[in-house]
């Protein structure tokens, strides 16, 4: 049984007495009111769970204190009690927001069965609320982090066209957070308490990737022994994000064509048309422009894709975001594994900063998660990185000649990543000298002789 916060209001004084210590007999906290305007003031001091009024009052009717209830307290369930019960008022109770009304002599099973479901339904609510709060925590934009001018761009053309129904194309590497970012469109937008839905086009071969969008009907194909509903139905008034769609088939791109103009499809093997309102989100990580040119992807599907384009930047050309997503990270497993970590040393914070990270920021969430279950320091250090992050900057900087050849000593080897990281911090600033030996890490004294020391000035820059 649920124990709440309740307020009786009643100006029939022996009655009012006797519902109270009934209810405290229950376990319930309760106070009373005799008159409206008692009632009311009460209300603003306390966040009752339920009050329970009667509708005859000596200044005004429970009816008036329910209107008041649900402008000032909208949480708080009001059950109305009356001494001459009609079937049209308890409709406009009802109507005008009770949760439920009682007549008088009540019977206390039954007074106790509408504060017991009362209670339920508030609990119900407030886990309701709980999960939108953690579904925002967890897919709204707070989750995609960065201080990079690109992705502060990025964040306000996603609050721009969230609210709307405009197909969006999300380009980028993989594993730079694309599905992030369709999900965090879904939560700031007004179809957020409807599904979002999430198909990975290029882990399905063509027959079957046709069947789960669309569903298929008994017969269609060898195994299909019953109707299947596709993932466009199951997003009817929400959102389908479809990854990686530079993988889809030429038939399934005329279809995907039609549900984009029309809104409209028909299962496979059946003749049923379906009427669907989706917002389409889609992402690549190829040249869809490329592709058009080889004939592989329809030009007319590309420019109804092609309306809003946000592109996620690699985390190479952000190093500047690094530190901020490495601290955002590891907050999160220090979450799950309850260990006692503070941070980065400065030594493996610059080895993160170095790395080029092939595999974005899937692969930095990786590294930041091994490193807090494997290290047995309060500070995470170098040894507690993955071997290609301590050595890739030497590896590659050899192999591929930016260095100028393998005769250059370890001295050089190093200066190279450590220019490279100035030049991609000052562009991602704009050249701003404050912000950027902000982001580094370092002081403007430092970065000064530092620029000094490369030969780094904007004006070169320019001129190469």
């Amino acid at each position: 049984m649920f124990h709440g916060s309740l307020l009786v209001v009643d100006d029939d004084r022996p009655l009012l007495d006797s519902m109270a210590d009934y209810l405290r007999s229950l376990g319930h906290r309760t106070e009373t009111a005799d008159s409206c305007r008692d009632a009311m003031t009460r209300m603003k001091d306390y966040p009752f769970d339920i009050v329970i009024c009667d509708i005859n009052l000596p200044d005004q009717d429970g009816f008036a204190l329910l209107e008041w209830a649900k402008q000032q307290v909208p949480e708080t369930q009001v059950i109305l009690l009356t001494g001459f019960g009609t079937i049209e008022s308890a409709v406009d109770a009802i109507r005008l927001g009770a949760f439920d009304y009682l007549t008088k002599p009540m019977i206390e099973d039954e007074l106790n069965l509408a504060i017991e479901r009362a209670l339920g339904q508030r609990q119900i609510v407030a886990e309701n609320k709980t999960l939108k709060q953690q579904l925002n925590q967890r897919f709204g934009m707070a989750n995609i982090v960065g201080h990079d001018y690109r992705m502060l761009r990025m964040f306000d053309l996603i609050e721009s066209v969230a609210d709307t129904r405009t197909t969006v194309l999300v380009l980028g590497e993989s594993g730079t957070g694309k599905t992030l970012t369709a999900r965090a469109i879904h939560q700031l937008s007004n179809r957020r308490e409807k599904p979002f839905v999430e198909v990975a086009c290029g882990a399905l071969p063509d027959s079957l990737l046709e069947s789960e969008l669309f569903g298929h009907v008994a017969g269609a194909f060898t195994g299909a022994v019953t109707d299947k509903q596709g993932k466009f139905l199951q997003a009817n008034g929400g959102t389908i994000f479809l990854d990686e769609i530079g993988t889809a088939s030429p038939s399934l791109q005329v279809k995907l064509l039609r549900v984009l103009q029309d809104r409209e499809f028909e299962p496979v093997g059946g003749n049923k048309t379906h009427k669907v309102d989706v917002r389409m989100i889609l992402a690549t990580n190829v040249d869809l422009e490329e592709e058009v040119r080889k004939g592989t992807f329809r030009q007319d599907l590309y420019y109804r894709v092609n309306v809003v384009t946000l592109t996620q930047p690699p985390l190479r050309e952000r190093m500047s975001d690094i530190p901020l997503l490495a601290q955002h990270y590891l907050q999160d497993f220090l979450k799950q594994t309850q260990k006692k970590v503070t941070g980065f040393s400065e030594s493996a914070m610059e080895l993160l900063q170095r790395y080029r990270w092939p595999g974005n920021v899937r692969e930095l969430v990786n590294v930041v998660e091994r490193a807090v279950v494997l290290t047995k320091n309060t500070v995470i250090q170098p040894n507690d990185l993955p071997e290609a992050v301590r050595h890739e900057d030497l590896t590659v900087d050899l192999h591929h000649g930016r260095l100028g050849g393998p005769g250059n000593n370890l001295k050089a080897a190093l200066a190279n990543p450590e220019k490279q990281l100035i030049l991609d911090a000052l562009e991602t600033h704009q050249w701003n000298r404050q912000d950027t030996a902000t982001a580094l890490g370092i002081n403007r004294t430092t970065l000064y002789k530092k620029m000094k020391k490369y030969g780094i000035s904007f004006e070169k820059q320019l001129m190469s």
